[in-house]
């Protein structure tokens, strides 16, 4: 006697296999997401650990030393540069998205170009340009006839002041580039209201177009401070002791290593509570349209002398932020050149290079399988661990090195042990005294950046698509190989580029994790400076500028190519 399976049973059948392959294969997911969570979260844990461990001085003894004057340097850096960028910012954006005027179509562009000078290499610029033996200083005691520093009075570059010069001309376009993005969208219908209810042009600017723009404005500023809190090489060269570089000086110079650990708590606390703050300041600022009809906001033609006072409002920022700097690096490459090549920029620049590179595939591999996650698995668990892996973008340089030195050492010398107890020979440093821990503070560093990118570029795909795959057989895996790779391959290469590019300029971690008599661009630069040979950097200085140029020319398109309506 035979039994036949009804078509009932073999489809019950099959969507069970479906379920439990599903299941199994969400569980694979998020296991590894989990995986690369916990790595992006071990620097954390290592400081938060070594800070809090019981028997070691506490935080007054600290606090005593240095870490009360660095946290008050921090913050007033902190409130002065986020206070000037909001303004800058947002006062260009306004002009170069409402009103027409000479020169507006490139101006444009170039209030974008000082992202692409890191802003150690700006503050390296204006010492040699502004300091007392550099040319500016120079040419008036030239002119009038002082033979002293006594006999007249300048602004002091090396100082807080300096500081915050610096970072607000190298940071505004962050805050600009948030505005504008949030202006251009914004439709000509709810300004035309406020103008019909009595408001000027300005009222209009204050009640509507900049409560629609809050949000943007939070998220730019947010920004700029937190590279505020990350910048060491600019702070250092200045003399301003902020929690990084207290952390530097803390670890290297006075040999504490649970100081350092609990200034970089502090320093984590600080980031901390300025995400909370930007979040609780977007919060209940979500201002949406309440009609799909948008109309293109119209240029207002400014004339006269209201022309030359918005040319003005936008070149002086350009002008100090990337054409002085710029001019001061191209300078000296071009008349320090064979002093360059001859002091090492050809070996550092490949090995920029090299880390670089190593660094975005891995940053945009471990950025897809955490996107793809999120995607794939839909709980909210992995969802926390995506958000979770962009923290690294928060973390300051000296921090990050700090909470991986020790770990990784740690693993060294564990190995080391039993390689010697069982083949009589030591290991070395494979970890924490090879590249190696230099290309995984570049991936936990700028994580954040791939991940955006490419969430981005996965949003784009309808849903449908994984259906259908899944209904022709494909599991996750080969559905993320054959179907959604080839269609977000310009995001990967967005992704890839941007990580690139960061990398190329970041200073701190590498300067702290590097193997012994290893240079990068970043480290040359740094170093020349430090030695006041900056004249033999500017080569250096130059090529770390013209690379990040790319990214920055990019970005600005994606943001200004259109407006609402349009």
């Amino acid at each position: 006697m035979t039994t036949s399976t009804t078509p009932t049973d073999a489809s019950r059948s099959w969507f069970k296999t479906l379920r439990q392959g599903l299941a199994h294969e969400q569980a694979l997911w998020a296991g590894v997401a989990a995986v690369l969570v916990a790595i992006v979260l071990l620097p954390i844990l290592t400081v938060v650990v070594l800070a809090l461990r019981p028997g070691q001085a506490g935080l007054g003894a600290v606090f005593a030393s240095v870490l009360g004057r660095a946290l008050r340097d921090t913050l007033l850096l902190m409130i002065a540069t986020g206070a000037v960028t909001l303004v800058i910012g947002t006062a260009t954006a306004w002009l170069i998205t409402m009103y027409r005027f000479p020169g507006r179509g490139v101006l444009d562009r170039l209030l974008v170009l000082p992202l692409a000078v890191p802003t150690y290499i700006l503050a390296f610029a204006y010492v040699e340009l502004l300091d007392y033996a550099g040319p500016v200083q120079s040419s008036l005691r030239t002119a009038f006839g002082w033979s002293s520093r006594s006999a007249y009075w300048f602004p002091d570059i090396r100082s807080l002041g300096g500081a915050v010069f610096v970072t607000a001309m190298a940071l505004f376009p962050y805050v600009y580039l948030s505005a504008r993005a949030s202006f251009v969208q914004q439709s000509v219908c709810v300004l035309e209201v406020a103008r019909t209810l009595g408001q000027t042009s300005l009222g209009a600017f204050w009640s509507v177009a900049l409560p629609l723009a809050r949000p943007a404005l939070a998220a730019g500023v947010a920004l700029v401070l937190m590279e505020c809190a990350n910048e060491f090489g600019a702070m250092q060269h200045l003399g301003v002791d902020t929690l990084t570089v207290a952390v530097y000086t803390t670890w290297l110079q006075r040999g504490s290593l649970t100081g350092a650990a609990q200034i970089a708590l502090v320093a984590l606390l600080v980031v901390g509570a300025m995400l909370m703050i930007e979040r609780i300041a977007r919060q209940g600022a979500r201002f949406h349209h309440t009609t799909g009809r948008y109309q293109a906001i119209p240029f207002q033609d400014l004339y006269g002398a209201k022309a030359y006072a918005a040319i003005a409002v936008c070149v002086v920022p350009v002008l100090l932020g990337f054409v002085v700097p710029f001019g001061v690096l191209a300078y000296h490459a071009v008349r320090h050149a064979g002093e360059a090549f001859a002091g090492g920029f050809l070996g550092a620049a490949l090995r920029s290079i090299l880390l670089a590179g190593v660094a975005a595939l891995v940053a945009v591999g471990v950025g897809l399988v955490l996107a793809y996650a999120r995607r794939v698995v839909r709980s909210g668990l992995v969802t926390q661990a995506a958000l979770i892996a962009g923290l690294g973008y928060a973390l300051p340089g000296t921090v990050l090195a700090l909470g991986l030195k020790l770990p990784l050492s740690a693993v060294d010398n564990w190995v080391d042990s039993g390689v010697r107890a069982t083949l009589g020979v030591s290991s070395g440093l494979m970890l924490s005294g090879t590249i190696v821990i230099v290309v995984l503070a570049y991936v936990i560093r700028f994580l954040a950046v791939s991940l955006g990118a490419i969430d981005a570029g996965l949003e784009r795909l309808s849903p449908n698509l994984d259906a259908a795959a899944r209904t022709l057989g494909e599991t996750a895996t080969s559905a993320l190989r054959r179907v959604h790779l080839p269609l977000i391959l310009p995001a990967l290469g967005t992704a890839g580029l941007l990580v690139f590019v960061d990398a190329m300029k970041e200073l701190p971690a590498t300067l702290l994790l590097r193997p012994f008599n290893f240079e990068t661009l970043a480290t040359h630069v740094y170093s020349l400076a430090a030695l006041e040979k900056f004249e033999a950097a500017g080569l250096g200085a130059l090529a770390i500028v013209l690379v990040g140029l790319v990214p920055v020319l990019l970005l600005h398109r994606t943001i200004a190519g259109g407006r609402a309506g349009s």
